[in-house]
């Protein structure tokens, strides 16, 4: 307003004066107007200025008072012993907003003392999934590890509920993961060891050294121990160096004081950098997942492994479309669930359902045993898996799956505790990676029925599906279980027994070869199935005296079609008279012996008989 006035006075002025000279005028009209242009300009600007500086106040944004609104949902921790902290009841009376109540109660609720509700509150925060980033960090700091464990083992859980792993420490200077790895290995107790651990010990360190003396400008040579990286490897020296010290520490966590020693010396650390550095190696993610499992069986070992952030990567990958990864992380965070896993998985034993907590009650056990050369997963895939794409094998399960005890049998009986087990084998002892791992039927009977009686099998009704060589060594376990009142629930709740093709009197495979180092080295477990083997003899004789007085089913079925054995030979594995065991229904199929277990389709003969069969044998048990 003043200066808009301050314009009016002057012009009046202009136009009231007396006219001065022409000349003079005409300069002072020119610097009158120049006034009030510059008056105008300057007014103007000094105006807008103003509007902008208070129009920015106005919507400028208290940051403080946000985050110290926010900063209320947060609860704080008194530092101290973890262990410690994990049972303290650490809630306080604080200032939350009405919306926020249902998530601390429910944290609340996730400490109770009783079971029943803290399984109750586990399952509505895994089934809930309106709430913001900032809350799911809040139970991610808030709860207890239990609590951690049971939302990790929950199939709907937001994978938010978990924070990333904290920072790993620093390599040492000139130091690399290799050397670091072979360190953790050269610590850990190295006398009144098992002949296999002391193997893969001594390999792994001694193809170390060469690797490091190589990366120091050493000279690297086919001879002596390093054999191994041509004929196993088409590796850097590096990678393959951090196979063997992992095969060999897989081998040392299966002990319980060498965990401990894994723990004392930052392996959790160590393996977990591995671990990220080798995403795309599955192999290396295999046998570190493998050492986290063995040591999961220790309790005293809990705190370490949740706090060292394992739980978060395992609750990742449960949840990966890959049944290696996913079933050992499921047997690892198994592991971890005193809450409602009261059976220990050890190493070699991988429960395919239910992988999940669940409220379906498991009503029988379904135990699967593969044969030589095979393994707990790829033995059971669907038939002819290469010539599907894994992507589409990926968005249909019906349509294919590598794994059809986990998915077909699993949906089709619910009520099912499926489990595989996994052993090393080999055709020929040319190449075997382990001295003692060449077992007798008789030494790896016993071993595994160790391992499943921890694992509660014989609790439970069962039946038991194997596929060649797997078949004796269920004979020779129920066997060995006779003998032993302690293993009697295992002969008690023996329901039926599938084989595929199992030699009952021998095969034709330790007579021939692949090429000649098989012909000339043919392993212990090869030379069991020969026809004049005189254990094999024994042993069905023994067994067919023990099933004479026991109620248990039994179905075979044996293939009819050879199978080509390497590029040359093309061989039936086990004849129709060596796969009838004597008791029970016989079924020629029209396949050969590596399929014989792989039905082509879900609406498959092989598939639909065998689950005719469970669905018939555990009727009784299944309606209970």
């Amino acid at each position: 307003m003043s200066l808009a006035a301050y314009c009016v006075i002057c012009w009046r002025r202009i136009g009231t004066s007396t006219p001065p000279p022409k000349s003079f005028t005409y300069w002072r009209q020119i610097r009158n107007i120049i006034k009030f242009t510059g008056s105008l300009i300057l007014g103007g600007s000094l105006f807008l200025t103003y509007e902008v500086l208070a129009l920015k106040k106005s919507l400028t944004l208290d940051t403080q008072v946000v985050e110290r609104e926010k900063m209320k949902s947060y609860i704080y921790l008194h530092p101290g012993p973890l262990d410690k902290r994990e049972n303290h009841d650490t809630f306080s009376t604080v200032d939350i907003e009405d919306h926020e109540c249902a998530m601390w109660l429910l944290l609340k609720k996730s400490k109770a003392d009783e079971r029943t509700a803290r399984l109750e509150a586990v399952q509505e925060m895994s089934e809930t999934h309106h709430w913001h980033d900032y809350q799911y960090r809040i139970i991610a700091q808030a709860c207890d590890a239990r609590t951690l464990i049971g939302l990790a083992r929950s199939k709907e859980s937001d994978l938010r509920f978990f924070l990333p792993p904290p920072p790993l420490p620093s390599l040492k200077e000139d130091s690399s993961i290799e050397e670091e790895l072979r360190q953790l290995l050269a610590s850990l107790p190295q006398t009144e060891l098992d002949e296999c651990i002391q193997y893969f010990t001594s390999l792994a360190l001694s193809e170390s050294s060469q690797s490091l003396a190589a990366q120091k400008g050493g000279l690297w040579c086919f001879g002596g121990n390093g054999l191994p990286y041509a004929e196993s490897f088409g590796e850097v020296p590096s990678a393959t160096v951090e196979m063997f010290c992992l095969e060999a520490i897989v081998k040392h966590s299966e002990i319980p004081t060498h965990c401990d020693k894994i723990e004392a010396s930052g392996g959790l650390q160590l393996l977990q950098r591995l671990y990220q550095l080798h995403r795309d190696c599955p192999k290396v993610q295999r046998n570190i997942m493998r050492i986290i499992g063995n040591m999961a069986l220790n309790e005293h070992l809990f705190s370490t492994i949740v706090h060292s952030g394992w739980v978060s990567i395992m609750a990742e990958a449960l949840k990966s479309p890959h049944i290696m990864k996913s079933s050992h992380a499921a047997r690892t965070l198994a592991n971890l669930d005193r809450e409602t896993v009261q059976e220990r998985y050890q190493d070699g034993v991988y429960v395919l359902h239910p992988q999940y907590r669940t409220s379906q009650p498991i009503k029988a056990d379904v135990l699967f045993i593969h044969g030589l050369m095979g393994a707990a997963f790829k033995t059971w895939r669907q038939q002819d898996s290469e010539r599907i794409l894994i992507e589409k094998a990926l968005e249909d399960e019906d349509r294919y799956t590598t794994c059809w005890p986990k998915t077909w049998l699993a949906r089709d009986c619910p009520a099912l505790r499926i489990i595989s087990v996994e052993y090393d084998t080999a055709l020929s002892d040319w190449r075997a990676g382990c001295p003692a791992e060449r077992k007798t039927i008789a030494f790896r009977s016993n071993e595994l029925l160790l391992k499943l009686r921890a694992a509660g099998v014989g609790d439970r009704p069962m039946i038991w599906i194997s596929h060649s060589m797997g078949g004796l060594l269920v004979k020779k376990m129920l066997l060995e279980a006779s003998q032993k009142p302690e293993m009697s629930p295992i002969i008690s709740n023996t329901r039926g027994i599938i084989f595929y093709s199992v030699p009952h009197h021998g095969s034709h495979l330790a007579e021939y070869s692949v090429n000649i180092r098989y012909l000339l080295f043919p392993s212990l477990e090869v030379k069991e199935l020969s026809k004049d083997s005189p254990a094999l003899k024994t042993l069905q004789d023994d067994f067919l005296e023990f099933a004479k007085d026991k109620s248990f089913q039994v179905l075979s079925f044996v293939e009819t079609q050879p199978t080509y054995i390497g590029s040359m030979i093309k061989l039936h594995v086990v004849p129709v008279e060596s796969a009838d065991l004597g008791i029970g229904e016989l079924i020629p199929v029209d396949v050969n012996h590596l399929n014989i277990c792989k039905p082509k389709k879900k609406e498959a003969f092989l598939y639909q008989r065998t689950l005719q069969f469970i669905r018939e044998t555990l009727a009784k048990d299944l309606e209970k």
